[in-house]
């Protein structure tokens, strides 16, 4: 038993330095000049989360898990919490209000100095706390940066994703789902999880039908072109349309998922005749199986790899919709991890029996609101390790910048 559990151990710090490594990748493809800019208007400028990775680390690790004193309490402050993205209450800082790059990068080392002397003090969840915060900052880093004007990035060299397979017979685009169970949620037993994970749900599930694929581009722009806004991602010039990517510009793919808000998913599903899936509807699509048994993944119980979809950070950009039949569900459905985190109408809300951890307490309570829905699935940016079944996704239904896709249900 303590052999295994070095050997766990071990895993998880191999994960934290390969996150850390990854963390600072992003900020190195940024210029000087983008340090102070704010991508996205209802979030911190790019310096506070240079600040925020480590600060986060040193504080849940050694502060709150060891009940160490820290040596910086004032930029521990300022780099503990981020911004709900409410477009109503915008921050109003200056960059004069900052410390700059390089006070910030010392303070970044001082609390990898100390996480690291104290790591193997630290209770485990803790520990997978921290690393499972960083994962999620690198997608949210990614589609902030992908908000950058171009000309503030360098790209770094990077392998893309798999080739894409053939496109499919289109008459086989809906599939049927027959009544059965969903298990959400997950057990409280060693396996690590957030708050809002907590505790398993069966919950039975009416039959329905959903389409094997997400939707397309292509298919949205016949939306578009009925009179509807162009998403976030696309842009028009000399009547041609482009898909802005995260270093340059290229014609739109027709055949990627369209990334929209949540608002315009459920428009664009009520125009095709159908609605979104619910967060039930999504768990019953993606693991559950003919039989009574549900999948741990889609495809099954084995670990996520580039064969099964387009997650983990191989990639910038979305891939065709056709791609990766190794990753459908035991139903056919495609997708459903991967390639875009997928919109439902399920207000986001605790599970039955949640307890929100002492440590931070606000993660998910602050967001029982009714204003955030529930995704499920991940993105091209998501981290390998987010992708069990149990992990919840939430956004506000008009924020536009994240990784998303949609895909239409009847009945």
């Amino acid at each position: 038993m303590l052999v295994q559990e070095e050997v766990q151990a071990g895993k998880i710090l191999t994960e934290l330095r390969e996150a850390r490594a990854e963390s600072d990748r992003l900020f190195q493809m940024l210029t000087p000049e983008a340090m102070y800019q704010r991508p996205i208007a209802q979030r911190h400028r790019v310096l506070f989360y240079l600040g925020h990775l480590d600060g986060f680390d040193a504080i849940q690790i050694c502060r709150e898990g060891l009940g160490m004193k820290l040596s910086d309490p004032n930029l521990d402050d300022l780099f503990q919490a981020g911004i709900d993205p409410d477009s109503s209450h915008l921050p109003t800082d200056t960059p004069a209000d900052w410390p700059t790059p390089p006070q910030v990068r010392a303070y970044v080392d001082r609390c990898r100095v100390q996480v690291d002397e104290n790591l193997d003090l630290a209770p485990r969840d803790v520990v997978l706390m921290a690393l499972e915060h960083r994962q999620m900052h690198l997608e949210t880093l990614a589609y902030m940066f992908h908000n950058l004007a171009h000309e503030y990035k360098v790209q770094p060299v990077q392998d893309g994703p798999e080739t894409a397979s053939a496109r499919p017979d289109e008459t086989h685009s809906w599939i049927e789902i027959p009544e059965g169970a969903a298990v959400l949620g997950q057990p409280r037993d060693a396996s690590f999880g957030w708050d809002n994970e907590f505790d398993e749900l069966h919950q039975n599930v009416a039959a329905f039908r959903v389409q094997r694929f997400p939707v397309t581009n292509g298919e949205y722009l016949r939306f578009v072109r009925q009179g509807a806004a162009m998403p976030h991602f696309w842009h028009s010039h000399n009547s041609e349309l482009f898909y802005r990517g995260m270093f340059e510009d290229i014609p739109l793919p027709l055949d990627w998922p369209v990334s929209v808000t949540q608002l315009e998913a459920e428009a664009y599903a009520k125009f095709a005749g159908g609605r979104l899936l619910s967060e039930a509807e999504f768990h019953r699509a993606a693991y559950g199986t003919p039989s009574r048994e549900s999948r741990e993944y889609p495809w099954g119980a084995a670990a996520p790899s580039p064969k099964f979809g387009n997650f983990d950070s191989k990639s910038w950009d979305p891939e065709p919709v056709y791609s990766k039949a190794a990753g459908a569900s035991a139903f056919g459905v495609s997708q459903l991890v991967g390639n875009g985190w997928e919109w439902t109408n399920t207000p986001f809300a605790p599970l039955p029996g949640f307890v929100a951890r002492s440590s931070y307490p606000g993660y998910s309570t602050n967001f029982f609101d009714g204003e955030h829905f529930v995704m499920k699935g991940g993105s091209a940016r998501t981290s390998a390790r987010l992708l069990r079944r149990s992990f919840r996704n939430w956004f506000r239904p008009d924020y536009p910048y994240v990784y998303s896709k949609v895909r239409c249900v009847q009945g």
